[in-house]
């Protein structure tokens, strides 16, 4: 059906078309039969439904717009309300404009986090559990559910790495992968190392992955490409944990890739923990292959699962955080630390929707 004022948005009736078949889908019993393409049905709707709400936004201004004018043609006391229509389609476009632009189809997806120490041995493991409290904070903060996956702590109360995922409570148009992404690369901390008796400054550093979860059916892992090997968990210090061998090492012999889980009590519930790890990682390494055959803008894209890439540095002495991707600087690191990531990710937001529509970062 034709819609006055979306000639400029020629994806626009393709959302509409695409929301109304997924909307009859939904209303078929049938669907909820196969409860894996029910949320995947379910997901993509309830992301469209802030797309479709500012085309009908849009949509209707134009009409308005478009009565206003042919009114004030003939009375002059309709120019300031035709103008102030003006005013708000224009606006009502730019939203709509940024809503459409091209997207990672990952964003829709819940996130695992991998956390893994780097340079600086004991106070890079302390900065990753600093890193790890700052995430946790920031998502629980948005009404999302953090779920640690497997944990390798430290004497002294940090993570030599520390895998978790963030999953929302229901479908939106703004889900954990789309915001969490960010974050992917090499965090660089500068401060006195709790281990350092002569005040003195150290860089260290941590490595942070994040990749989409996926369901099961959206990647297929054949039994014989993995080695699976169990083992009894063990704590700081290696002191057992658990009187049996409930931890889980899963090997994908095509790949390399190596998860392992043993937060869980079962070595079944390790097991299915461990291949949600699997799956992810597969899909990461998937993505890292595209974005090296393809173009440069694809791969500023993705290069965000790249861990070997320095994002940001956080500077406890002067309360300075920078991220150097966009040069983003603020003095509120402990803010920032304590969860407050609100100015950070919406400049990372902004910068990448810049790129994304093709303008110059920080442009309207």
């Amino acid at each position: 059906m034709e819609r006055v004022g979306l000639e400029r948005f020629p994806t626009a009736m393709q959302v509409l078309a695409e929301h109304a078949e997924l909307e009859q889908q939904l209303a078929d019993p049938a669907i909820h039969s196969d409860p894996a393409r029910s949320r995947k049905v379910g997901r993509r709707f309830a992301e469209l439904g802030g797309v479709v709400s500012a085309v009908n936004t849009y949509a209707g201004l134009a009409d308005d717009l478009a009565a206003a004018r042919e009114l004030a043609a003939e009375d002059d006391a309709f120019t300031d309300e035709a103008d102030d229509l003006e005013q708000r389609l224009a606006a009502a476009g730019e939203r709509l404009a940024a809503l459409l632009a091209p997207r990672d189809p990952n964003d829709s997806a819940d996130a695992i986090v991998e956390i893994k120490s780097g340079e600086g041995g004991e106070e890079s493991a302390l900065f990753a559990r600093d890193l790890f409290e700052m995430y946790q904070k920031y998502v629980e903060g948005r009404g999302w559910k953090v779920e640690v996956l497997d944990d390798q702590p430290t004497d002294l109360g940090g993570f030599k790495s520390l895998t978790f995922a963030v999953k929302a409570n229901q479908p939106g148009d703004l889900m954990p992968y789309g915001l969490m992404k960010f974050e992917g690369g090499v965090h660089r901390v500068q401060r006195v190392p709790v281990t350092e008796s002569q005040g003195r400054i150290h860089t260290s550093a941590a490595g942070v992955l994040v990749m989409p979860e996926v369901e099961a059916t959206d990647v297929e892992i054949n039994d014989d490409d993995l080695r699976i090997d169990v083992f009894r968990a063990s704590g700081p210090g290696g002191q057992g944990v658990n009187t049996t061998d409930s931890a889980v090492r899963i090997t994908h012999l095509p790949t390399g890739i190596v998860v392992s889980c043993q937060n869980e009590r079962s070595q079944l519930q390790n097991k299915e923990s461990a291949l949600r790890m699997l799956r992810s990682r597969l899909i990461a390494q998937a993505e890292e292959e595209a974005a090296a055959a393809a173009s440069d803008a694809r791969k500023s894209q993705v290069r965000t699962v790249d861990r070997s890439e320095r994002i940001r540095t956080y500077n406890f002495p002067e309360n300075r955080i920078t991220d150097h991707r966009i040069g983003f600087k603020a003095h509120n690191l402990d803010q920032v630390l304590a969860g407050d990531m609100s100015a950070l990710v919406g400049a990372l937001q902004a910068a990448d929707l810049a790129e994304r529509l093709g303008r110059p970062a920080g442009s309207q």
